[in-house]
């Protein structure tokens, strides 16, 4: 009796499946932003033609980049230290003034939104303060504060802090009536309604108030650390005009702009956690 012998139809791996869906995912995410790219670097070189060679092109200003990235925390003296250097003195003077702005204009953004007459007595002065430039805050806190980077982070505190005010106070008026009410049934104590209703409610519009707050805040380090001087990525970028040197000046522009998107994506990574974990049920 002849043999039976069953074919199995060869199933193709699962790993190289995964593979090929992983890169398609990723050149799926990347691409338009390859795209957006090379129209930025075709707008620029055209720019760099346009300006008569006063304008550094896309790649010679990648060319000083990669020098100034090779060793970024060099120190030679107050006025020449590595880029990295610069970044670092940048950052820390905008998470201190960002930091403090939201000290302040959380809980006040909570009080405002839970009383009708602060919000009366109060949205005067703010609609009066907000619009102030920011470099005008500069001169008062360096007549305040004698030092030079600090009137930076206060410059940074002012002008900072109204997008998390107006949001938080935003936020904490638009909670559902429902959810107040609940409170009310079970007697909420102060505490409980505030960590319970008001935070998790009234979350999404603080965060967006946090983020705005933190674009402000990284705009207003370049110049004030213009005014300034010493250290920071706006004393670089002038200090680099000084220099005649705008391969130097447009690789700083390009650092500013790479980490203001980091951070920027940092605020709307956490937003979608946070978005997850409430769904999750917690």
């Amino acid at each position: 009796m002849a043999q039976m012998i069953e074919v199995i139809p060869r199933r193709e791996s699962s790993a190289p499946t995964l593979i090929r869906r992983w890169l398609n995912a990723i050149w799926q995410t990347l691409s338009p932003v390859l795209m957006g790219m090379l129209i930025l670097a075709g707008l620029w070189q055209v720019a760099a033609w346009i300006s008569g060679g006063t304008l550094p092109t896309p790649l010679a200003t990648a060319s000083t980049l990669r020098e100034l990235l090779s060793d970024p925390f060099y120190d030679n003296g107050p006025n020449d230290k590595g880029i990295g250097i610069q970044l670092m003195a940048s950052l820390g003077r905008v998470f201190t003034g960002w930091g403090i702005g939201i000290a302040i204009a959380i809980p006040l953004g909570m009080l405002l939104g839970s009383s009708a007459a602060l919000r009366k007595m109060l949205a005067p002065v703010i609609e009066i303060l907000r619009p102030v430039s920011p470099l005008a805050w500069y001169p008062l806190g360096l007549a305040v504060l004698h030092n030079a980077p600090k009137a930076v982070v206060f410059a940074i505190v002012i002008t900072s802090l109204w997008p998390t005010l107006v949001n938080t106070t935003m936020g904490v008026q638009n909670i559902p009536a429902d959810l107040k009410a609940v409170s009310k049934v079970f007697r909420f104590s102060r505490w409980r309604y505030i960590s319970k209703v008001l935070l998790p409610a009234a979350f999404p519009a603080i965060l967006t108030g946090m983020r705005l707050s933190m674009g402000i805040a990284w705009m207003v380090i370049v110049a004030g650390e213009m005014l300034a001087g010493g250290t920071g990525l706006g004393f670089f970028v002038w200090d680099s005009w000084n220099a005649l040197s705008l391969e130097r000046v447009m690789s700083a522009i390009l650092v500013i702009g790479i980490t203001g998107l980091a951070l920027d994506r940092l605020f709307s990574l956490i937003g979608q956690r946070m978005a997850a974990w409430q769904e999750g049920g917690h």
